[in-house]
């Protein structure tokens, strides 16, 4: 078990250092939530005199949104660096070396949440700039940060799975295209649940990226978190990055045996 640890730590350790090297994407991943809360901060500003829209100040109400968006869209693309490791014969490599085979998933997962977390405090730390307060403080802040590393972490999962299987860049993105704009549009990122359609409130009841986005606002916007609603969300976002990391460990196990 230890053992393990410690190869997930290094495996996290070399894509990090991956990412590094790479300054284009990082500014770019960092830059882009920013636009986002700014822009549909400003273009949507006048939903809140929306009769029965709660919040006054909509940047305040987008920040959780932008932060699980980020988280997603983010996350998405996980398995791009799959699939280029799988060209490169780096994945190849691995195979031959005392790596647990988990550990390459975890890993991963793990750079990917490390990324997440930082974006996210830029999300948050950019609303608090422009005026937006967070009653939850720095608790719910941080409740919040953990939502958006449980969604994102099982969506890299789900992501890195489908590279492992059909291997093959324009497969991915077009898969992945398919998935996250209704995932994100489908959810209360932009409007408050009970002011959609009733089609969408039924079918948001079963978005995991709806879950992150009503559990995240419940934290961070209310004085006295109802710790029971955001509870039952975390738990349901825990059992499904726990399936995506299953998911993807056994694809890559499917890989090993097809080289």
């Amino acid at each position: 078990m230890l053992t393990a640890i410690r190869h997930t730590f290094y495996m996290a350790r070399r894509y990090q250092l991956a990412l590094i090297r790479q300054p284009i994407w990082i500014i770019v991943t960092l830059v882009q939530p920013v636009i986002w809360l700014l822009l549909f901060g400003a273009l949507f500003s006048s939903i809140v005199e929306i009769p029965g829209f709660e919040a006054t100040d909509y940047k305040q109400f987008l920040t959780p949104g932008i932060v699980v968006m980020t988280a997603l869209f983010a996350s998405g693309w996980s398995g791009m660096s799959m699939i280029e490791d799988m060209k490169r014969g780096v994945l190849d490599r691995f195979l031959v070396t005392p790596v647990r085979r988990g550990a390459v998933i975890g890993g991963r997962l793990m750079q990917d949440a490390t990324s997440l977390a930082l974006q996210s405090l830029i999300v948050v730390g950019l609303a608090l700039l422009v005026g937006s307060t967070f009653p939850g403080g720095p608790l719910g802040v941080l409740v919040l940060i953990v939502i958006a590393c449980f969604l994102g972490g099982a969506i890299a999962g789900f992501s890195n799975a489908l590279a492992l299987v059909i291997r093959k860049e324009e497969s991915l993105i077009g898969l992945v295209q398919f998935v996250m704009l209704p995932l994100t549009f489908v959810s209360a990122a932009f409007m408050q649940p009970d002011l959609m359609p009733s089609w969408m409130q039924t079918v948001a009841d079963f978005n995991p990226v709806n879950w992150a986005v009503v559990a995240g606002r419940e934290a961070v916007m209310s004085e006295s978190i109802d710790w029971g609603f955001v509870g039952i969300r975390l738990l349901g976002l825990a059992a499904l990055l726990a399936v995506a990391t299953f998911a993807a460990t056994r694809a890559f196990r499917a890989y090993q045996r097809s080289v």
